[in-house]
């Protein structure tokens, strides 16, 4: 196995994982301005934050899966 393959391969996972966590972060400061202003509608907020969570953290398991197939299929 190259070196270009493990770089590939640790690339997609520090993209990926690095844009998950950015974007769970924006999304939580989004949801607390949010629940500040309109405490009322934590439950709504939260409902959807959970989502956007959960759809944001797939996008990381979907890098370190790709850096997974570049290191054991070549």
């Amino acid at each position: 196995m190259s070196g270009l393959e493990l770089l590939g391969a640790g690339l997609a996972v520090s993209f990926a994982c690095g844009g998950a966590g950015l974007g769970i972060g924006i999304a939580v400061s989004k949801a607390m301005e949010g629940i500040a202003r309109q405490p009322e509608a934590e439950s709504k907020i939260t409902k959807n934050l959970l989502l956007g969570c959960a759809l944001a953290e797939a996008t990381a398991i979907y890098g370190f899966v790709i850096a997974l197939l570049i290191i054991l299929l070549k």
